[in-house]
């Protein structure tokens, strides 16, 4: 058994390595995190140094993995620990349920009770979180995260660091975006554009205020409960 390197020592990295112990797949886990050295221990598990002195650990952990919520973070992040010669591993929680005909993408973390069924693909560095169900014949690309509980029917295509919130639900043959933001509990029911948020039931589509990708957690509160007042719908 080798070890493993995770970059980022917060509550996703938690679940990370939790995952990665049930797996038995690992003689030592440790972390790096930015907190370094105000934060070294993160429950069973060391945290070693910072995420820029990775490098320094590849012969030590030649195996790495990308623990960090925010999307275009994390795959940018697994993007450079692969071309410092670390091996990105899948991780895949022994209670999901992953069809042997899906593709999961280095880097991918799929978490307790989810499912990923028949013929589809996820790409490198995904989030599919507690208790999400991908069904058949999706595409999700680089960088998705699927929050605890969301539903994806099937042929439904999701583009690049697109994050789905929990409990949301996407219509069949529905394609959302690159760098969307679905708010938790949202029905979508047409296509989404790049760049957008969208919130409510069924979904509208509110433009986001930045340009660039999101770094951190949105907070939609505000606009999921207005968007709950209006009957307008998602449209291309």
């Amino acid at each position: 058994m080798g070890n493993l390197l995770i970059i980022g020592a917060g509550g996703h990295g938690k679940v990370v390595a939790d995952i990665a112990r049930d797996s038995g797949r690992w003689e030592e886990i440790a972390f790096l995190d930015d907190n370094y050295p105000d934060s070294i221990i993160l429950g069973l598990w060391k945290v070693r140094g910072k995420t820029e002195e990775s490098k320094r650990f590849l012969k030590q952990f030649p195996e790495a993995l990308v623990a960090i919520g925010a999307n275009a973070v994390r795959l940018a992040t697994i993007r450079r620990l692969t071309a410092e010669g670390f091996q990105v591993p899948t991780l895949i929680h022994p209670d999901a349920s992953v069809s042997r005909l899906s593709v999961i993408g280095a880097g991918s973390v799929i978490c307790a009770q989810s499912a990923i069924k028949i013929d589809t693909t996820i790409g490198m560095g995904a989030i599919i979180n507690a208790g999400a169900t991908i069904a058949h014949d999706c595409t999700l690309a680089d960088g998705v995260h699927i929050s605890p509980g969301g539903r994806i029917s099937g042929d439904v295509q999701i583009g690049e660091c697109t994050w789905l919130g929990s409990g949301a639900i996407i219509k069949e043959q529905v394609t959302i975006g690159h760098h969307v933001i679905i708010g938790a509990g949202s029905v979508v029911i047409r296509d989404v554009p790049d760049g957008v948020k969208v919130v409510g039931i069924p979904g509208r589509i509110i433009p986001q205020t930045s340009p660039n990708p999101p770094t951190s957690a949105p907070d939609l509160t505000i606009e999921i409960g207005r968007a709950c007042n209006t009957t307008a719908l998602v449209t291309q």
